[in-house]
């Protein structure tokens, strides 16, 4: 049976063209329940008795229909193993993945769990459930009708199969259907249907065997807020949004909340470089971190400037203030914001009038401990500074205290000061290293779930061997000395070298990547994970994979003594480097010997080892220096970081020492013959597929960012020119003080700190010129050499092997679109990878300076008008010494204020106390401490010990026999041992 379903649809040209399309209708489509005996089961019935949902206001045997809004805003409900019986209708599981493809993927999970009897019902095709769409109803009324239709005929038809002799004498009570909708209007004409029809929110009040079920729900209002005052100005219609775009009356962009002061933010847009600054509450108007915002400019005679001054929320129980109070305190904050701004530049400043789209997504942080005894409602506190306070209603408050537990806005209406949101689930207690890691990865938006069953379907079976056709495909590289150099325990090795004396005199060089690709297929479920991950992340101790273990650590890791397939790039080289020809190839190598960088540089420096292992090693050494030295003569930058590294023990997995990161010989090694493979792969696959390839750029920084830098090396005598690359890298070379050695690290570590971020983009996007790779001083580069941990390098791969005919092309690896969505998904999972890395480094440098106090020598890196930003080099930690103490003293010291008084020059940028004049560069005494204070956000605390400086220092212990002060000995270092003790 067919039908024809008519629409119309407005072209770009203002036209409106009619749409014919047939649309067929079954009478075969099971219901899916045990209980029928009419329809034909082409499945195991998925809507049994033996899993009923137990409620009080329904005290017989149902089924469940979920509208799509029960959906959209109880998908924290749903996902609860409670609810069974569910049918799921194909309009609700349509218009769900229309609007939201997060909630989409979330609750196809549900649906596909075979264990929670969630059925999916085709209702759209069913001769008897089909609801044409009448005229002048609007598609949201045709679906909710559509819904009813669903619904009732369920009902109906479940009541007939249960009508027999055969079903009243089993004296059963008869299973009836139920519509769960939040939509008022909906209720009402259900039950004016004769549907039984109740609320989300009603519905799970009912099941008394579930109580804490209720915090999950989501709230778009409170009881008691319903009658309350407006604190915020209305919002603009989207129709209203739309037309102000469009007049240019109003600007789109993202909105950036400021971590420093809550009154503070402001929104990117293309028009003005620095954005548009946003100042005071009822400006922000419940706009959160992220939200794509309507903004409407005020007069250039109202602009303002970014306040330098720290705010942060004191009051966080508004209820318990007076709205007249509360409005005159934020007016003071405000006159303060202001008032720290009048004497800097002005700059474009706006009001939000309208949210065009939310980007709300899951909150980690903790319960603020409420001072009304056994209430549900409570305040929030995020993790995240940029993020409103949350209020949300739970009945599990005292289990829940010193709990990191997560939450999601529901609702922010006009007449509340805080969003409504709900609690999702805890993650566990506060401070424990699992738990805090778990926080860093929800708080970067790291997938780290396990790899679900159809992604690990398409893994290889165990075991696994090379075959004779698989020989027969690739060059057999078996016999060459091939060895891997990586940090020490290292288990996802991506590459190895080796380098061959020829007959001719030249040398041959090769890189071998593991082929990755050739066990990741395209467009199947474990291409599509890699892809959604892009880049493995490293924690402190943890490893976050892209691809599963399986690959990561054993198949594609190109181990000591095992055969693995490899992606070769081989080069003839003569004995100055100079490439005189280059091939690629799929092979199948047998690694001789995988190495950390000591013992790589051991076998080098041992003149005594003649081995062909020894022998290539010191020729890929004497290589690497020659191809180092022509990079740096055309111009490519050492850039430097402070980057540590943790000895963690193994059972607590807690840091026991934290060290600086060594670089030795071996490091440059490596880098140099991986930086040539990636630029001669790039110039490939440029060349073969000039409007597809996957490459890298590294913008030029603007002039502006180089003025810190540019600043703080005049004052100290030198001359940084930033004309060019190879200009400026002179420029960083000649900085050199004989009494002060780590003076060039740190001109380095500024200058690192002026760049612009990496990006990946498709070449044919951009003209040739923007190709360039600043800090490498490469015209052409991209990422062919770390396939295991990065997904970008799995798609040049797949063009390489294309190119060569090692593998077949398809349609998505030439499809420039699709390229640049990947493009922009990996630079955002890059850079969010690095933030949690860094926010690792973070906490384990607080754990590992809990319950201590150690005086450390360092470098004051930046002067700021307040406070001195050092640098220790033992750590490579930074952290700021504040000079000023605010008059809340946020920086938790209690200082003699009368007699310290610190003057700022900004000629110089120098700071000025007594005798004591501080510059960049100067050495520094300094102490350092952990402030825990504040549960969540703990900090590493900086103060001064030399230069002395009374009232301001720290007093230092004194030796009672001759009056001498003698710093504190710092305490002893932790032991595996002393951690057992504990």
């Amino acid at each position: 049976m067919q039908t024809l379903r008519e629409f119309t649809r407005k072209t770009k040209r203002g036209n409106i063209l009619k749409i014919v399309r047939e649309h067929y209708l079954r009478d075969d489509i099971g219901c899916g329940s045990e209980l029928c005996r009419e329809c034909f089961q082409n499945e195991v019935y998925q809507l049994t008795a033996q899993h009923a949902n137990q409620s009080t206001l329904f005290k017989f045997p149902h089924y469940l229909v979920l509208d799509t809004n029960v959906v959209l805003d109880q998908i924290d409900v749903l996902e609860e193993d409670v609810l069974r019986n569910v049918v799921v209708l194909t309009t609700v599981l349509n218009e769900v993945k229309h609007k939201s493809s997060s909630i989409y993927k979330r609750f196809n999970e549900i649906v596909h769990d075979r264990t929670r009897n969630f059925y999916v019902f085709v209702n759209e095709h069913h001769k008897d459930t089909y609801a044409d769409r009448e005229p002048d109803e609007t598609a949201n009324d045709r679906n909710d009708r559509a819904i009813r239709l669903a619904t009732k005929w369920y009902d109906d038809h479940l009541q007939a199969s249960q009508s027999t002799k055969e079903f009243e004498r089993s004296g059963r009570a008869a299973t009836r259907v139920i519509l769960l909708t939040d939509d008022a209007g909906n209720r009402a004409k259900a039950e004016a249907e004769g549907i039984l029809v109740t609320s989300a929110a009603e519905y799970v009040k009912s099941l008394e065997d579930f109580p804490l079920l209720i915090d999950k729900l989501s709230h778009k209002t409170f009881e008691n807020e319903k009658k309350g005052l407006p604190q915020y100005p209305p919002h603009l219609s989207m129709k209203e949004l739309l037309e102000g775009l469009r007049q240019n009356k109003l600007l789109q962009g993202a909105f950036q909340a400021s971590r420093e002061n809550y009154l503070e933010g402001s929104v990117s847009v293309e028009k003005f470089e620095k954005g548009i600054l946003i100042q005071g509450r009822e400006a922000l108007n419940r706009a959160v971190d992220g939200d794509l915002v309507a903004v409407e400019l005020l007069p250039e005679a109202e602009w303002s400037a970014p306040s330098e001054i720290v705010l942060e929320e004191k009051n966080v129980y508004a209820d318990e203030v007076p709205s007249e109070e509360r409005a005159e305190d934020e007016k003071d904050m405000l006159k303060q914001v202001r008032a720290a701004a009048s004497s800097a530049e002005r700059t474009p400043t706006g009001r939000i009038v309208g949210i065009v789209r939310r980007k709300w997504r899951q909150y980690c942080g903790i319960l603020q401990p409420s001072l009304i005894e056994d209430t549900t409602r409570h305040i929030f506190v995020p993790a995240d500074r940029k993020i409103p306070r949350i209020r949300i209603e739970t009945r599990q408050a005292a289990k829940l205290q010193n709990q990191r537990i997560i939450v999601t806005i529901d609702t922010w209406p006009r007449n509340s000061r805080y969003p409504h949101g709900h609690f999702v689930r805890s993650l566990g207690p506060l401070g424990d290293m699992a738990t805090e890691n778990e926080v860093i990865l929800l708080e970067h938006d790291v997938p780290h779930c396990k790899f679900s069953d159809e992604v690990l379907s398409f893994l290889p079976q165990m075991p696994w061997t090379i075959t004779e056709e698989d020989y027969a495909k690739r060059v057999d590289l078996r016999d060459l000395y091939i060895c891997s150099v990586d940090p020490p325990g290292c288990t996802d090795i991506d590459d190895a070298l080796h380098c061959r004396e020829l007959p001719n005199g030249n040398l041959e060089v090769g890189v071998h990547i593991a082929d990755v690709s050739h066990f990741i297929r395209p467009g199947n479920a474990l291409d599509k994970e890699a892809a959604a991950r892009g880049t493995t992340v490293y924690l402190v101790g943890k490893r976050i994979d892209m691809v599963p273990e399986l690959l990561s650590s054993n198949l594609c890791s190109l181990v000591g003594g095992v055969e693995r397939f490899a992606f070769s790039c081989v080069w003839e080289v003569d004995n100055e480097a100079n490439v005189l020809s280059k091939r690629f190839h799929k092979s199948v190598i047998k690694s001789k010997r995988a190495m950390t960088y000591e013992e790589a540089q051991v076998i080098i420096d041992d003149a005594t080892q003649q081995n062909e292992i020894a022998k290539s090693l010191r020729n890929l050494n004497r290589l690497a220096k020659i191809l180092k030295k022509r990079r740096m003569d055309s111009g490519a930058l050492v850039l430097a970081s402070p980057e540590i590294r943790f000895q963690v023990d193994s059972e607590t997995h807690e840091p026991l020492e934290v060290e600086v990161k060594q670089m030795r010989e071996t490091n440059s090694m490596v880098e140099e013959f991986m930086l040539l493979a990636n630029i001669t792969v790039a110039e490939h696959i440029a060349t073969e597929f000039s409007e597809c390839a996957v490459l890298r750029r590294h913008p030029r920084p603007p002039p502006t960012n180089f003025d810190p830098l540019v600043k703080a090396a005049r004052y100290q005598g030198f001359q940084v020119d930033i004309d060019s690359g190879l200009e400026l890298s002179h420029s960083l070379d000649k900085c050199v003080k004989a009494d002060n050695p780590y003076f060039n690290t740190m001109i380095r570590i500024l200058t690192t700190r002026c760049m612009m971020q990496a990006v990946y983009f498709i070449s044919g996007s951009l003209q040739k010129e923007e190709f360039f790779h600043y800090g490498l001083a490469a015209p052409i580069y991209t990422h062919f050499t770390s396939p295991i941990r990065r997904y970008s390098d799995i798609m040049v791969h797949r063009l390489l092997a294309a190119s060569i005919g090692a593998d077949s092309t398809y349609a998505q690896l030439l499809e420039r679109k699709s390229n640049e969505e990947l493009c922009h998904n990996l630079n955002y999972r890059h850079k969010m990878a690095q933030y949690a890395g860094r926010a690792s480094v973070a906490l384990n440098t607080h754990l590992f300076f809990r319950g201590k106090e150690e005086d450390e020598e360092g470098y004051v890196l930046f002067v700021r008008k307040n406070a001195l930003q050092v640098l220790i080099p033992k750590y490579g930690l930074e952290g700021t010494l504040y000079l000023k103490s605010d008059k809340d003293g946020k920086d938790g010291l209690e200082r003699t204020k009368s007699e310290i008084v610190f003057t700022f020059n900004e000629e110089d940028y120098t700071q000025r106390c007594g005798d004591v004049v501080f510059h960049s560069f100067d050495p520094v005494t300094v102490r350092l401490s952990l402030d825990s204070s504040n549960v969540q956000h703990e900090k590493l605390i900086f103060r001064l010990v030399k230069p002395y400086i009374k009232g301001f220092s720290v007093e230092t212990a004194t030796d009672g026999s001759d009056g001498q002060a003698v710093a504190a000995p710092p305490p002893s270092k932790k032991t595996k041992k002393d951690k057992k003790k504990k």
